[in-house]
């Protein structure tokens, strides 16, 4: 009687599925459905977490957080946390872009060509989106934010009559690589015409169509990395050709908020912009399917001990019928014989020495 069957290498195959969920992040929920329930500061200063619901409901889930940084490079004098901000940027830059070879910390590139050198984000806005909403990276070429640049600042997260919109354009076919932190995709603005400056030259084009360089997004760590010249001026070092935008107050900039004001200041002046963050996520499902392959002269007797009854075979009427089994379940076992998987069938299936069959069984994970 056959108990346990050996699974040959032909037996087994190995696959992958990517599967998708569109995640919308609109500006309501950043900026005014729960009248800033949803936003949570911290003591230490560092940054600000947005829930999608008010935070102290066990309800909310965590969706991403907000932070501000400004490198050693950076021409700004800054007077409000200029350590945290400081220590902000490298800790972002050392987690996603690494060590050059002498051990120094590199820069956040703009246009990702280390080699190259090239301009770099030497003020920055992070938004490190939680991996509730990511699960095993985003998507490629999925990533869009839409932005308001109108000049006037808005406490209420209002309709902006000037907006950029930020997307990693093309980067399901052209990706970078050299971060330690996985692939990454570089951010590019777009906007109506009048609203960005033409002249700057912080731009790439793709054939006929012009795009402003606004920053890089990391695929697996689920990270966007924003420069500042999204909302600033051309004398400002940005590319607004309407000038920068009121940021903090009605009088304060995002360089003077980047100056003079606290990382949680300045994101409720970065939140009170948002119109709408979304992407596709991926989740990587990997399985290993097993065909257990019965012959036509195995697993003809149960082991189960109520198949005899008085050594006689239940299910035999007369000596001379053949021996009918009934499979219920299949269990997967390691080397030494321990049940590692098992799969219940919704009926039994009748097997006899005139029945072949084939079972498919699958593990995710």
């Amino acid at each position: 009687m056959t108990v346990y069957k050996p699974l040959s290498a032909d037996d087994k195959v190995s696959t992958k599925t990517l599967l998708h969920e569109a995640i919308p992040i609109t500006g309501t929920i950043v900026s005014g459905t729960y009248s800033e329930g949803n936003i949570q500061n911290f003591t230490h200063g560092m940054f600000q977490s947005v829930y999608d619901y008010p935070y102290l409901s066990s309800s909310a889930n965590h969706i991403f957080d907000i932070s501000f940084g400004t490198s050693e490079d950076s021409a700004l004098a800054v007077t409000s946390q200029a350590a945290k901000k400081d220590n902000v940027y490298n800790q972002m830059a050392q987690v996603l872009m690494g060590y050059d070879k002498d051990g120094n910390i590199q820069k956040f590139d703009e246009d990702g060509n280390l080699a190259a050198g090239g301009s770099k984000i030497n003020d920055a806005i992070f938004l490190p989106f939680s991996r509730l909403l990511v699960k095993d990276e985003i998507k490629k070429g999925s990533f869009s934010m839409t932005i308001g640049t109108s000049a006037s600042y808005a406490e209420d997260g209002s309709v902006f009559d000037q907006v950029v919109t930020i997307t990693d354009r093309g980067a399901d076919q052209s990706y970078k690589v050299n971060s330690p932190a996985g692939e990454y995709g570089i951010l590019y603005a777009t906007g109506a015409a009048g609203v960005l400056d033409e002249t700057s030259t912080h731009t790439a084009s793709f054939g006929s169509d012009k795009y402003w360089l606004a920053g890089l997004v990391y695929y697996q760590a689920g990270v966007a990395v924003l420069t500042s010249s999204v909302f600033m001026g051309d004398s400002e070092g940005g590319f607004l050709q309407s000038g920068s935008v009121e940021f903090f107050d009605s009088s304060t900039t995002l360089t003077g908020s980047l100056i003079g004001e606290e990382i949680s200041g300045s994101a409720d002046g970065l939140r009170t912009r948002i119109q709408n963050i979304q992407f596709n996520n991926t989740i990587e499902l990997n399985s290993t399917v097993y065909f257990c392959r019965v012959k036509h002269n195995e697993f003809n007797y149960s082991s189960n001990p109520t198949y005899l009854s008085g050594s006689q075979i239940r299910v035999k009427n007369e000596t001379t019928d053949v021996p009918i089994s009934y499979i219920t379940s299949i269990g997967l076992y390691s080397a030494d014989n321990q049940l590692l998987a098992v799969g219940k069938f919704s009926e039994p299936i009748r097997k006899d020495n005139n029945i072949e069959l084939t079972f498919r069984a699958r593990l995710d994970y």
